[in-house]
């Protein structure tokens, strides 16, 4: 999973490093230099756009894969288990009050709370 990170991170490091205008910087030295025609920097800009949004979208989906599979590995606790949870303290609250209250109306002192 740190390997999938790393990858992640550096394709996207790599991808502000190698922004539009430096890549179009590049491309138009070449044409001055002959070393390409205008036609040939254009598709070679567009494969390397579509090199990278594919290459940042697999990324993305194995990030996400390993998210996915650490959890359901990792016992994370539901909205809806908290809820219920939250519930039944409530309620035994209630209850522990009430067992107090009762104890305490007949006559019997409170439990104290001192060592």
């Amino acid at each position: 999973m740190i390997d999938t990170v790393k990858k992640t991170l550096l394709a996207g490091l790599g991808a502000v490093i190698v922004s539009k205008d430096a890549v179009e910087g590049a491309l138009h030295d070449w044409i001055e230099k002959g070393k390409i025609t205008p036609g040939e920097a254009k598709l070679f800009a567009e494969k390397l756009i579509q090199a990278g949004e594919n290459q940042w979208g697999k990324s993305m989906e194995d990030v996400s894969q390993k998210l996915a599979d650490f959890a359901q590995r990792v016992p994370f606790a539901k909205q809806d288990e908290l809820r219920s949870l939250e519930a039944r303290v409530a309620l035994l609250e209630q209850v522990a009050l009430r067992a107090a209250l009762a104890v305490g109306t007949q006559g019997s002192p409170p439990p104290s709370t001192e060592p």
